[in-house]
């Protein structure tokens, strides 16, 4: 037998997992080592957009995803105890879609400012309910608005309200947390449950340990945030400091909100100089 005959071939090479190009390799890309790599392509993939976009600051808003619009199916024995505990609850999602629709028509987010920048856009946790009332609100108003989307067990699907371009899914909270932080001019809190704290104390917390700029922060419907929060409580036990209570504000409709987000230091773009007329 020649000594060519016996010589293997270089197909266990070329299917050999070593042998895939890293970025190409699935198996590697999601294993371990590399959830510092897929950090920083959460981050870098959003980021892309948002500036290709030209979006320069946002205006968070949080909320329920089990509020319903009320022009839906009929309620449900959940939202009917909810309406007998609450009964500003039937006006949350008008509040919340009044918000997003005045906010994107005043905030800057519409037709961007010289230079390409668009400062206020609406930016939610791209799910339905009350997030989705918001961004529907921009949508109506024919701004872009953004969908930070988080991959759950119960997969959560992006709202339709949401601009696609700006429509993100992450696995990480973590970056998914930074991204709402990083542009946030300001943040609106409508009422909801864990996750709706969980995002508001984040802040909260970054802005009571000078982490963050000092944003206005607006809680929306002071009947439901003081009967689900005792803020009270947690400054006379010295749990927090009585200045921590001037943080935030209350409203109680979209316009309150969005007066309330001014009187606390948003700032709007001027709009551009309308041109001389000719004579």
């Amino acid at each position: 037998m020649s000594r060519d005959a016996s010589r293997p071939d270089n197909r266990a090479q070329l299917a050999s997992p070593a042998y895939r190009l890293p970025a190409l390799d699935q198996s590697f890309l999601l294993s371990d080592s590399m959830r510092g790599a897929r950090l920083m392509l959460e981050y870098e993939k959003a980021e892309e957009r948002l500036r290709a976009w030209g979006v320069r600051s946002t205006l968070v808003a949080f909320g329920s995803a089990r509020v319903r619009d009320p022009d839906g199916p009929p309620a449900t024995a959940e939202e009917v105890a909810r309406a007998a505990e609450f009964p500003n609850s039937h006006r949350w999602y008008g509040e919340a879609l009044a918000f997003g629709r005045l906010a994107s028509q005043q905030g800057g987010a519409l037709d961007g400012i010289p230079g390409g920048y668009r400062d206020n856009v609406i930016a939610t946790g791209g799910g339905g309910g009350l997030m989705a009332a918001v961004n529907r609100g921009a949508w109506e108003a024919g701004a872009p608005s953004i969908g930070f989307n988080i991959a759950l067990p119960h997969e959560q699907e992006p709202n339709p309200y949401t601009t696609p371009e700006l429509t993100f899914q992450f696995h990480y909270f973590a970056m998914r947390k930074l991204h709402f932080a990083m542009r946030a001019a300001g943040l609106v809190i409508f009422p909801g449950g864990f996750g709706t704290l969980d995002e508001m104390f984040e802040i909260l917390t970054l802005r009571q340990a000078g982490k963050s700029p000092a944003i206005p922060v607006v809680l929306m419907d002071r009947a439901y945030w003081k009967r689900v929060v005792n803020f009270d409580v947690l400054a006379k036990t010295g749990m927090i400091s009585p200045a921590d209570l001037e943080l935030f504000s209350f409203a109680d409709d979209a316009v309150g909100v969005w007066r309330a987000l001014l009187a606390h230091g948003l700032k709007v773009p001027a709009a551009p100089a309308a041109p001389p007329s000719e004579a």
